[in-house]
């Protein structure tokens, strides 16, 4: 009798591991294997998708153009309110005279001009005008300075007196020609507690001529904004005797010269520039929008703003977008109605007809592909004119009189037309594909059961179609509500879309952060609708064929 040996133990793979783990590294693999497939699809669509989404969705509230700009401004009127009946003091004003200074340098004011024009007609040319003249008042103490003694006309005396010896050695060392990146700017010892406001602006000077231009910082004189700098630390107690660096003596001369200097006044200079500096609205503008976010793109694009009470309506005559969302709406929904309408048969008429008939017919249905979409716009441009064949044809036959003649073009008429042509192909190809699995025994069942030819294409033939209607009404509504070059062309002044505002806010008057906000909305109310399809259709029920 034989006796056989039984084991206890977790089963071994070939190679030494448990079973279980060999298995679990295998489908690891395969997991790994079908990543790999899939990577490049899924980088395009992170890439091209999913991130201009997302920089549109930061976009519409993205709004640091202004606390960026104008850092001091802003932070100043932090304790002025915006119900206040006057405008800012004279602080807040010498801090706007220091940021438009630098903005003007950097060539940043008349981008935030524009920007602040958005929500209040005429700041652009405001900042415009004002970053022109700035510098004047920075020349009225740098002046006074250079007339106490020549030594502060000279930017290598500053250089010696706010950069490190280090820094000047490396500085006298330096060959421009050599390739080599010019040595960072670094302050002397005790010359930023000694000078803070001075060495704050001497630092970004520094920064914009090494970094941002690239020149010689050994060459260059600095900004007359460091001169009224220099005024406010030494007319601020600046501790000048306990200093015994280079430009020592000057800085003590100026120290006790400074007391008897011309002041300025910053709120009768920007006045002096243009009275708006002393309009409330300018002022509650900027501090509307001095946080890095807002909601002022949001509230623009349904036709609100911010009011010092919160958000409000905008005057009636400027009001648009809601309507412009309200008229995309329907005209894509009676775009879609007439692709339905004169798809229907079509596609009705190919699933029925003999497979060589179909083909050359469906060449037909797929020409448009084959013609540019200007083409195709241009060519109804000329049909539906008031001159046109259309036009011609009904005088021809006597429909209409040559003097009343029927305008069809730059309207709704026309973008209706156009846009269902256009679309028209992406309704009738689902519902051909749909229609083609559908048995033709089903009709002759139900008409020898005494069914009459509507009653067997009502009751038994359309509702086996309908997945076919919502696959193309899918396709055909998400592209008409986001078209804007046959609207542009054909549309006049009332048959544009909300996406034809979008591309002009995009190209022409560069209003990114609204255009966002515009798109975000109309992507909420794509989705809100395909969700609410869903719910009463199901999209389950939608197919492509099969």
């Amino acid at each position: 009798m034989s006796k056989t040996a039984t084991t206890s133990g977790p089963m071994m793979a070939a190679d030494g591991t448990t079973l279980k783990s060999s298995l679990n590294r295998a489908l690891r693999r395969q997991k790994l294997r079908a990543l790999a497939l899939i990577a490049p699809l899924l980088i395009f669509v992170l890439v091209t998708f999913v991130a201009p989404i997302a920089d549109m969705l930061f976009r519409s509230v993205e709004n640091q153009i202004v606390s960026e700009t104008l850092p001091r401004t802003t932070t100043a009127l932090e304790t002025w309110e915006l119900t206040d009946t006057n405008p800012p003091g004279e602080e807040v004003f010498r801090a706007l005279f220091q940021d438009m200074f630098i903005a003007q340098e950097r060539k940043l004011h008349t981008r935030l001009g524009s920007r602040l024009n958005y929500e209040l007609s005429g700041v652009s040319s405001l900042f415009r005008k004002s970053g022109r003249q700035v510098e004047d008042m920075g020349e009225f103490y740098q002046d006074q300075f250079e007339d106490l003694n020549a030594y502060w006309k000279d930017g290598e005396n500053w250089n010696a007196m706010m950069g490190s010896d280090d820094w000047l050695a490396e500085m006298a060392a330096w060959d421009p020609q050599s390739g080599d990146d010019q040595p960072a700017f670094e302050f002397r010892d005790g010359i930023e507690a000694l000078l803070p406001q001075t060495a704050d602006k001497y630092e970004i000077y520094a920064a914009f001529v090494q970094v941002e231009e690239e020149d010689n910082l050994a060459r260059e004189d600095p900004w007359a904004l460091v001169y009224s700098t220099l005024y406010y630390d030494l007319t601020g107690g600046a501790d000048i005797g306990a200093y015994t660096g280079p430009g020592a003596a000057e800085l003590q001369e100026a120290a006790a010269a400074v007391p008897g200097f011309e002041t300025i006044n910053f709120t009768e200079s920007f006045a002096g520039i243009d009275k708006d500096w002393v309009d409330l609205d300018v002022w509650q503008t900027i501090k509307t929008y001095s946080p890095s976010f807002t909601s002022g793109y949001f509230l623009a694009a349904v036709d609100m703003k911010k009011g010092l009470d919160g958000p409000e309506m905008r005057p009636e005559n400027e009001q648009v977008y809601i309507m412009l969302f309200g008229r995309t709406l329907f005209m894509s929904l009676l775009i879609t109605g007439s692709c339905i309408l004169l798809g229907y048969p079509v596609a009705w008429l190919l699933a029925n007809l003999s497979a060589r008939t179909a083909n050359l017919l469906m060449i037909l249905v797929l020409l448009p592909f084959w013609t540019s979409l200007l083409v195709r716009t241009s060519a109804w441009k000329v049909m539906l004119q008031q001159e046109g064949v259309i036009n011609d044809v009904l005088v021809w036959l006597g429909v209409v009189s040559d003097a009343n003649r029927l305008v069809m073009i730059n309207n709704q008429t026309g973008t209706i037309i156009a846009m269902t042509h256009i679309l028209l192909p992406f309704m009738i190809l689902p519902l051909y594909s749909v229609m083609k699995t559908i048995p033709p025994t089903y009709l002759r069942a139900a008409k020898s059961l005494g069914a009459t030819n509507w009653t067997a294409f009502w009751r038994v033939y359309f509702p086996q179609s309908v997945p076919g209607i919502g696959a193309g009404s899918i396709l055909v509504f998400i592209l008409s509500i986001g078209y804007y070059i046959t609207p542009e062309l054909v549309g006049g002044t009332t048959g544009t879309f909300i996406s034809n505002r979008i591309a002009y806010h995009i190209s022409s008057s560069l209003n990114w952060g609204l255009a966002a906000a515009l798109g975000t909305i109309l992507l909420t109310v794509v989705m809100g609708l395909y969700y609410v399809y869903d719910k009463i259709v199901g999209i389950d029920n939608v197919k492509l064929g099969g």
